[in-house]
């Protein structure tokens, strides 16, 4: 990603790895500074912002665009040290300190692993980085279900020989397969849909895509014995909402026509984070128009998105 995207436009990326607590190298990338503040290459006046990625792509869908379009360079442009996360399984994050991709082990984990795991090692790394300052996060949420192997890997063999029984259905239409799980994306051009589709969408675990198509809670191992042995109860427990610090400040933005995030289920995780935190410290968006690759990839998501985002850093 450095080379062949930031670098491609003038500006500095660095390259790092972080090791998790349970053994995976992640590849972490960084953009120092913009084009247009240069001259502070240190970093340290600058705020951190780290971009973590959804589910089936990597950090490359934060420079997807062009510099104007894509929130990784809008937001070293104004004035931020940006750091892109990449999680386990993807491109340039496939090695482990003991396993290979190669090993069922190397893909026993779901998004509970991300959180554990991951994202704070990475947040760790991020703050040790640059000097113990506060740390901006900005996250995509990427849902679908399909069964496989341990591995799932989109453009892989396995998956082509599905796509190719049911897109041989004449009742299926496979032109836009991403909208038909997604939804239909309203601000996508094609440029940008080109260069989604030759970067490829990223591998990720069966675990994982199992999780997803199950209730927002923790892995459900499908059978009380197993539950118990992880969780010390039959059925697997909820997440606490709760235990999200009511000070910290949050901003959610949601959209219409998202088939994975549908609005009656983000309205009812909306009322709870709403109710249980300070009004001056949230601030939520409702797009009716966008469903789920355009908060990412929409071509006036820089205005409609971006804009009052970077503003709401800037008041916390």
């Amino acid at each position: 990603m450095c080379k062949s995207r930031v670098a491609a436009y003038g500006y500095p990326c660095e390259e790092y790895q972080v090791t998790t607590e349970d053994g995976y190298i992640l590849s972490l990338k960084r953009i120092p500074h913009g084009l247009s503040n240069a001259d502070n290459s240190t970093g340290d006046t600058r705020t951190p912002v780290l971009l973590f990625h959804g589910l089936l792509v990597d950090g490359f869908c934060w420079v997807l665009s062009t510099p104007k379009q894509s929130l990784g360079f809008i937001l070293a442009d104004g004035g931020y040290d940006v750091w892109i996360a990449n999680c386990r399984g993807t491109k340039s994050s496939r090695k482990h300190v003991s396993l290979t991709p190669e090993d069922p082990a190397f893909w026993d984990w779901t998004w509970d692993q991300l959180a554990a795991y991951d994202l704070p090692a990475v947040l760790q790394f991020v703050y040790n980085k640059t000097g113990g300052k506060k740390v901006h996060y900005v996250g995509h949420s990427l849902t679908i279900h399909m069964l496989g192997y341990h591995e799932f890997n989109p453009v892989g063999k396995v998956t082509q020989e599905v796509l190719g029984e049911v897109c041989t259905d004449p009742e299926v239409d496979c032109y836009d397969l991403f909208s038909a799980v997604a939804g239909p994306d309203c601000c996508l051009n094609t440029s940008t849909t080109c260069i989604f589709l030759q970067h490829g969408p990223q591998s990720t675990s069966v675990k994982n895509m199992i999780h997803m198509s199950q209730r927002v809670r923790r892995y459900d191992y499908g059978n009380k014995k197993e539950n118990m042995k992880h969780y010390n109860q039959t059925r697997p427990p909820l997440y606490d909402l709760s235990s999200i610090p009511r000070h910290v400040p949050l901003f959610l933005t949601h959209g219409g026509q998202d088939f994975l995030g549908d609005v009656p289920d983000t309205r009812h995780l909306l009322r709870t984070l709403v109710r249980q935190h300070d009004s001056d410290d949230i601030e939520v968006m409702y797009m009716p128009d966008y469903a789920h690759g355009d908060f990412v990839m929409g071509y006036n998501a820089p205005q409609l998105i971006y804009k009052p985002m970077v503003e709401f850093f800037k008041r916390h």
